[in-house]
């Protein structure tokens, strides 16, 4: 990642970090989905940057609802670059 992609990330990653250390212990276990929707979109941002991982992010907690099946929804891997 460039240096002005990881400026734009920290903050993000931050509050999700804050989230899974402060706010998430005080709620019950409640994810349909493994990993957790917070954990799913820390592996998001750090692999694809701030704009693509929090798209994909969205996409999976607009996926995250009661009527769900859940399970295992890991990130993509990135695609490998023709050499």
């Amino acid at each position: 990642m460039s240096v002005l992609t990881k400026v734009v990330a920290a903050p993000l990653i931050g509050l999700l970090v804050f989230y899974q250390r402060f706010i998430s212990p005080m709620t019950p276990p409640s994810c349909r989905y493994y990993p957790s929707c917070s954990a799913y979109a820390l592996t998001a941002i750090r692999r694809f940057g701030p704009v693509k991982g929090t798209w994909l992010a969205a996409k999976r907690l607009a996926r995250c609802h009661p009527w769900a099946a859940g399970g295992v929804d890991h990130v993509p891997a990135r695609p490998a670059h023709a050499a």
